[in-house]
């Protein structure tokens, strides 16, 4: 077993790559000369997807400060299965409740002119809790055989997964995703288009794919009713096993319904049975790949046990 500073040593190594590597390319790079470069949607071409990303950037360090003084002051030690179900659910409603009740987003979103079925952030919704049943109903049971992870605080269970992650992963599903568009709209708005603007939009891809899968692993390793057999290995291998669902779904869910706020015949109309297609379609690219390193490492595959 390796100790707590050897991993701090080798994580700190691996990420410190990988910011080099991002440097480097972004020197090569060549300004946009459209100067529109920015993190998040322009609120005059773009409302619906604006109103919605900064929504969702307001009420992210909301939901991790409470998060954070339930884990750090351990009140779940007190907390039933159905306890577990509420409070994850309470915190999962402003995402779930913000088309139906808030449809402005408090940010002017043309949503709120729209039928409910049409408004952006309703089909955003669909997409990431589609995304969100299936990485918890289909993946964890990949972190089970393959990381031989456990979950042991007292649960009601869908396929042998806590219900409470279900309603857990719609919020951290929602920041993280907020959080990469921002990030990669600001490559795609920087740099001219070019072979190494590529380059670093696919890296910045696995490098914000590794660094929010590690991240969420190191910061939830204080809670000890979710468990590794080898804790070392969950962080380094781990993290990039569970970077695989983002090297996918980053990429998507940026281009998703982007035309949402475009006027006239050549735009793409997206309703929410695209929304959940496009969302099946992408968690099937994800398992095909969770599934391709398992074989890889030789190990069975449980499920539901």
């Amino acid at each position: 077993m390796i100790d707590s500073s050897d991993i701090v040593v080798t994580m700190t190594a691996v990420l410190s790559t990988m910011i080099a590597l991002l440097g480097g390319l972004i020197y090569v790079q060549t300004p946009a000369k459209s100067g529109t470069s920015s993190f998040y949607p322009n609120p005059k071409t773009e409302p619906s997807k604006y109103a919605y990303e900064m929504y969702h950037t307001i009420y992210s360090p909301i939901w991790i400060s409470i998060f954070g003084i339930i884990v750090v002051f351990q009140l779940y030690e007190s907390w039933s299965a159905k306890e577990y179900n509420l409070y994850l659910l309470l915190l999962s409603l402003p995402c779930i409740l913000q088309p139906i009740i808030f449809p402005s987003a408090f940010f002017s979103s043309p949503d709120a002119q729209r039928p409910l079925s049409q408004r952006y952030a309703t089909k955003a919704n669909i997409w990431l809790a589609i995304y969100a049943f299936i990485g918890n109903y289909w993946y964890t049971h990949y972190f089970y055989s393959v990381l031989k992870a456990s979950y042991s605080m007292p649960s009601t269970r869908l396929n042998n997964v806590p219900i409470a992650m279900y309603f857990a992963t719609m919020f951290y599903f929602s920041s993280y995703h907020v959080f990469s568009n921002t990030l990669l709209r600001k490559i795609k708005t920087t740099f001219e288009d070019s072979p190494r603007k590529r380059v670093l939009y696919v890296s910045t891809v696995f490098v914000l794919s590794y660094f929010t899968a590690f991240m969420e692993t190191l910061t939830i390793s204080s809670f000890p009713y979710y468990q590794f057999e080898d804790r070392d290995l969950a962080y380094k291998v781990g993290s990039a096993f569970y970077g695989i669902y983002f090297l996918v779904s980053f990429p998507a869910f940026l281009e998703f319904d982007k035309d949402v706020d475009e006027k006239g015949e050549g735009r793409r109309k997206v309703t929410c049975w695209n929304a959940v297609v496009e969302s099946c379609g992408y968690g099937m690219m994800i398992m095909c790949l969770l599934d391709f390193v398992r074989l890889y490492l030789g190990i069975p595959l449980t499920i539901g046990v």
